[in-house]
């Protein structure tokens, strides 16, 4: 596991949920860009649509995991979580406690981190 995610448990299974360069053009190709994905969940017409919003999420980015793990260990790969698999395993309590670490691994996979210099550009003159 990383720091890049925030770890959820689907069955019997973990699984981190990590925001890649991948799931961002997925969530680009689906919302339009991520500054649309919060719109588009609370605004789904119906608790239908807006679960199925979350299950694909969910399984978008609990997969970037997998598919990351799979690259490394070529020789012991794990299989891909599909959305039939997020619906039977978790109920709509369990998706709602996802909420945050959705949250919490889209904020680490969008964090900047910014660094000043030491020196100091404006010096003392004379």
């Amino acid at each position: 596991m990383t720091d890049r995610g925030n770890i959820i448990k689907i069955g019997e299974n973990e699984y981190e949920l990590i925001l890649t360069t991948r799931a961002t053009k997925e969530i680009a190709k689906r919302y339009g860009g991520l500054e649309n994905l919060g719109d588009r969940l609370m605004k789904s017409e119906n608790f239908e649509m807006a679960l199925d919003e979350i299950i694909w999420l969910i399984t978008l980015l609990a997969n970037q995991g997998v598919m990351i793990y799979n690259l490394k260990n070529p020789n012991s790969k794990k299989p891909l979580l599909c959305e039939n698999e997020v619906e039977l395993l978790t109920s709509p309590f369990d998706l709602a406690e996802y909420k945050n670490a959705i949250m919490d691994s889209m904020q680490k996979g969008t964090k900047r981190n910014i660094e000043s210099e030491q020196t100091s550009k404006n010096t003392k003159v004379g």
